[in-house]
């Protein structure tokens, strides 16, 4: 290869990663700092603020949990009590998610004494805010696809960022290695700074933006979820719902149970709802990613085993004697039964800020009726997309530790670092000529740069791997054809 092409090969590519760097880098910005605002609020209130501490008596003795949640209840009107989640150490509230016909709480209790100590609306304080502007911009499906596509543009400025630095250095270590000449000019410094620190944290970069993308609603949510969701035949979803003998029902049915299982005879049961319509408390995700579209368990069959013994009742208290007895220790989350064939779930996991390790993931359904265990689904049980992203959820969200979250952190300062480097050296790099100020001024402005084999193979690959890649490849291109090539002021700006 002739330096000539070699030189606009080079040229090409570099006008593809400004250009895709032009859109994403805003966007990728947003994310970083919200990012830095979700580790600092998970880690000192709480999500859900379930890290307020309480003062813990001489006696030390908890009160019943159906105590609490009476008094939980007793905020909210004619409320209804649908998620129990139990202290994060011996020093921490017990939260109640309670719903109203207007309202729906999170009530912080004070596990010893049963004393409200804070009620907010749920999903409402500023880890939300920030989870919500991280995921959609505030602007639900329409953000959704822009912060994907956002996503699928930063996997091709990664690659290409990689061919251009490694045009110039030639070698790995020298792409992670500044030399001190590289260094004295201000220029080659901000470069320095954006390639090399790009070096060191795109392949991280890349694990977050493909792990980040498959909660997204195309890629992630109708390509890769769902075919790698959690089979659920094994627990019989929908069977042909049998008859029960309400005799052997336990008694002492109350708030936390309904009165009776209907009988249904020889019909289909309904298509069962999912874990994350049930499950998910708005746009939360609590539910780990292989069993979100994973249809739930049902009531009132004949399926189940080793549960809760017949002659013990089915209310809160002995349902979370059951979860202690099967070995939950710590921060856990019950769900209570939802109409006449929902099911107490039992659950566990680090991407709902429950545990540190990814691999104690559980989730427990229990009949309400009967009592047996439908279901014990843990981690080793996903099948291995599963496991890349529950383990993937953890790294992303800072929760292996102390030390995961000052690692987000630093990779979130690095991300904002390469991006504003990135914004220093385009306006370095700008004619000084008036008549050459106004534009972008994009690289070899006035070079005609064309796509060769070498970098459409890599775009195609990207391209047909995420689609919103090619919606962003073909507005791009569109705008160029119908617009920017025809409007003088335009081409001016841009070209």
């Amino acid at each position: 290869m002739n330096k000539q092409k070699s030189n606009q090969r080079y040229f090409t590519v570099w006008r593809w990663h400004f250009y895709a760097g032009i859109f994403v880098v805003p966007f990728l910005m947003i994310l970083a700092f919200t990012a830095l605002g979700m580790l600092v609020m998970s880690n000192t209130l709480g999500r859900d603020n379930d890290r307020l501490s309480i003062v813990i008596p001489e006696s030390a003795m908890q009160a019943p949990i159906s105590t609490q949640a009476k008094n939980a209840l007793n905020t909210l009107p004619d409320s209804t009590l649908v998620k129990y989640i139990a202290p994060r150490d011996t020093d921490k509230v017990a939260l109640f998610q309670v719903t109203s016909e207007d309202h729906d709480n999170m009530v912080a209790v004070n596990p010893y004494t049963a004393d409200i100590v804070n009620s907010i609306p749920s999903n409402s304080n500023l880890y939300y805010t920030f989870d919500s502007i991280h995921g959609d911009l505030l602007l639900g499906k329409v953000g959704d696809y822009i912060q994907e596509m956002t996503t699928s543009l930063t996997i091709l400025m990664i690659l290409t960022g990689w061919y251009l630095w490694w045009h110039k250095r030639k070698s790995v270590k020298a792409m992670l290695i500044p030399d001190d000449t590289t260094l004295k000019k201000k220029r080659s410094f901000f470069r320095t700074i954006h390639a090399t620190l790009g070096s060191w944290i795109s392949v991280l970069l890349l694990f977050f933006c493909i792990s980040g993308m498959a909660w997204a609603g195309i890629w992630g949510e109708r390509i890769v979820q769902s075919w790698s969701q959690f089979p659920a035949g094994k627990w019989g979803v929908a069977p042909m719902p049998v008859s029960i003998d309400h005799s052997q029902h336990h008694a002492g049915m109350n708030m936390d149970n309904a009165d009776a299982a209907p009988h249904v005879h020889g019909a289909p049961a309904a298509i069962a709802p999912t874990h994350g319509s049930v499950l998910n408390a708005g746009k939360t995700k609590d539910v780990p990613w292989v069993l979100e579209l994973t249809p739930m368990p049902v009531s009132g069959t004949t399926m189940g085993k080793n549960g809760i013994a017949p002659n013990i009742p089915i209310m809160i208290d002995t349902v979370d004697r059951f979860a202690r007895e099967l070995g939950f220790v710590g921060r856990y989350q019950l769900n209570l039964p939802q109409g006449n064939t929902g099911v107490w779930t039992i659950s566990q996991d680090s991407m709902s800020y429950d545990t540190k390790s990814p691999t104690a993931d559980r989730t427990v359904h229990i009949d309400r009726y009967s009592g047996k265990v439908l279901a014990d689904i843990r981690f080793d049980d996903y099948n291995a997309f599963g496991k890349f992203m529950a383990a993937g959820a953890a790294i992303h969200m800072g929760t292996l530790g102390w030390w995961s979250v000052l690692a987000n952190a630093l990779f979130c300062l690095s991300v904002i670092a390469i991006c504003v480097s990135g914004y220093v050296m385009w306006w370095q790099r700008r004619p000084r000529s008036a008549s050459d100020m106004i534009g972008l001024n994009p690289p070899a402005r006035s070079q005609s740069v064309t796509i060769g084999w070498t970098l459409a193979i890599p775009l195609l690959i990207v391209a047909i791997l995420f689609p919103t890649a090619i919606i962003a490849i073909v507005i791009i291109a569109l705008l160029d054809f119908l617009l920017i090539s025809r409007v003088k002021f335009l081409h001016r700006l841009l070209k």
